[in-house]
């Protein structure tokens, strides 16, 4: 049938149309704001990078041993680190004639390093980068030293933990965007970003793992939103290496692995159901690929822990502490003065009470991710040292950053559809929002300048007077001497440390 053209067709004229004045009532349509937020963020993480601090002690010498030594060494010999380390950690353990002491080997020979090994991964590019950045300048003349300690070194590692600990923050808040409004995703992530123990371990103690944890975490929950009940064999495939990876890091991550199991679970129930056999193999294709990649990458945890350990499961301190499966600390991690989750960071309330506040849909990913804080706090409930013992506020949750900002973006949508005015309701956020931030930051001070012991309980009356009379009149002399005579406050903040453990030496 050949289509004759409209054109070929007079139709009479009829009543002229009415007009359509509609427009004039309708809203227009809402402006989406989301890049504006990210570039927002970015430009806050640059302008905030003078914050970082390139140091290694404490718990950082152990996982800044793992990327120095096998980058400078070849070889996983960690005697110099342990004598090069802060004085408080070297003087533990060696000998007056600079040895070792002989407790700190493990049958292997090797120096007993129990630290993971995913943090030093996530350095290296930074670190060889940096290397080669040496090597050069020596060509030149400049007589870096090229042994990781120099100062080029330091700073690319407390780069890339500032940078691991800002993406952390990025991917949180693409997470909590799919389900909220963009302003209440990028108010949830500043809260977060300034009001949590976050950011001790993204700009002030950059050799520890936390920052590098909630990035790993971030980045796995984000790729298991996303891909979400259509994932290729290859997606699975990514999915496990994100894993694997994230266990590397920071071993408490792997009960995060829950989400993905009970997604397990609940596809083969569904397929089974509808009877689908050819969906039964494919669905266990895609399992086995993913398993297969959570262990590839976790290959290089196992290599470490033969050479160093003698085994491939062999943990060290971590599998010889006797932990309590019965969860007996549950109300001391959320309460206690002695690094209280909540105590110490009461932000972090307003994110649990958000968290069943989900729209319709956001339910599915909010309960997914309820269970799998309720997993990780009851792990951290059976560790005997749950505080964390020198730890600004529980530092084991820092791993938990993306559903923080996704429980905290849900409870500002909730609270703001209360309210009758949007604006109200985002200025009146930003306000609360803006006091745990100065809150956090001043009992950072207290805790950094050691006005609060750095171990053990704190007297929350003591905070509460050196928040309102001390803090302010100490702030200013130390921010100056934290830009400018950096390593002498620091070297002072490690003597008043020595001389708190003399006071007060840790339990046995």
């Amino acid at each position: 049938m050949v289509e004759t053209p409209a054109v070929l067709f007079h139709e009479s004229p009829g009543p002229p149309a009415p007009v359509d004045r509609s427009h004039r009532y309708t809203r227009p349509a809402p402006v989406d704001r989301s890049r504006r937020y990210t570039r927002i963020l970015v430009i806050l993480f640059l302008c905030t990078l003078p914050l970082v601090n390139p140091i290694v002690h404490g718990d950082g010498v152990g996982y800044y041993a793992y990327v120095r030594a096998p980058l400078i060494q070849h070889n996983l010999r960690f005697e110099e680190d342990w004598r090069r380390a802060n004085l408080n950690f070297s003087q533990s353990r060696t000998m007056a004639n600079g040895e070792l002491l002989p407790s700190q080997y493990t049958e292997t020979g090797y120096v007993s390093n129990q630290f993971t090994v995913g943090p030093a991964l996530l350095w290296a590019p930074f670190l060889v980068a940096a290397h080669g950045f040496v090597r050069i300048s020596d060509g030149r003349g400049a007589h870096i030293p090229a042994d990781g300690f120099s100062f080029p070194y330091l700073l690319a590692m407390a780069l890339g933990t500032a940078f691991y600990g800002f993406m952390s923050l990025l991917l949180s808040y693409f997470l909590a965007r799919k389900y909220v409004a963009a302003h209440w995703a990028f108010l949830a992530t500043l809260g977060i970003w300034g009001a949590t123990s976050l950011p001790v371990y993204m700009y002030f103690n950059p050799a520890w793992s936390h920052a590098q944890s909630a990035f790993i975490v971030a980045l796995f929950l984000w790729s298991w939103d996303r891909t979400w009940g259509w994932r290729t064999l290859w997606e699975w495939t990514l999915l496990g290496f994100v894993a694997g990876l994230m266990m590397d890091v920071y071993f408490p991550n792997g009960v995060l692995l829950t989400l993905v199991f009970i997604e397990f679970l609940y596809d083969y129930w569904s397929v089974a159901r509808a009877k689908d056999f050819h969906a039964v193999r494919r669905l266990f294709a895609a399992n086995l690929l993913f398993l297969a990649a959570i262990a590839l990458a976790f290959v290089p945890t196992l290599i470490t822990r033969k050479i160093v350990f003698g085994g491939f499961f062999r943990f060290g301190s971590y599998s010889g502490v006797p932990w309590d499966w019965t969860a007996p600390h549950w109300r001391s991690v959320l309460l206690s003065s002695e690094h209280g989750l909540l105590s110490w960071t009461p932000i972090l309330i307003l994110c649990l009470v958000g968290l069943p506040l989900a729209p319709r849909s956001g339910k599915r990913v909010a309960a997914y991710l309820s269970l799998g804080a309720c997993a990780f706090f009851y792990l951290i409930s059976s560790y005997p040292d749950w505080h964390g013992i020198s730890s600004f506020g529980n530092r084991f949750f820092v791993s938990l950053t993306p559903i923080f900002v996704f429980g905290l973006a849900l409870f500002l949508q909730r609270v703001a559809g209360l309210l009758r005015s949007v604006r109200w309701a985002v200025v009146s956020s930003a306000a609360l929002l803006v006091l745990f931030v100065l809150w956090n930051a001043g009992l950072m001070f207290q805790w950094g300048a050691h006005l609060i012991p750095p171990r053990g309980p704190v007297s929350f009356s003591e905070v509460a007077h050196n928040q309102v009379f001390v803090v302010p009149r100490q702030l200013s002399a130390d921010t100056r001497r934290y830009f400018f005579k950096r390593k002498a406050l620091m070297q002072q903040i490690e003597q008043r440390d020595i001389k708190g453990l003399e006071r007060n030496p840790p339990p046995p």
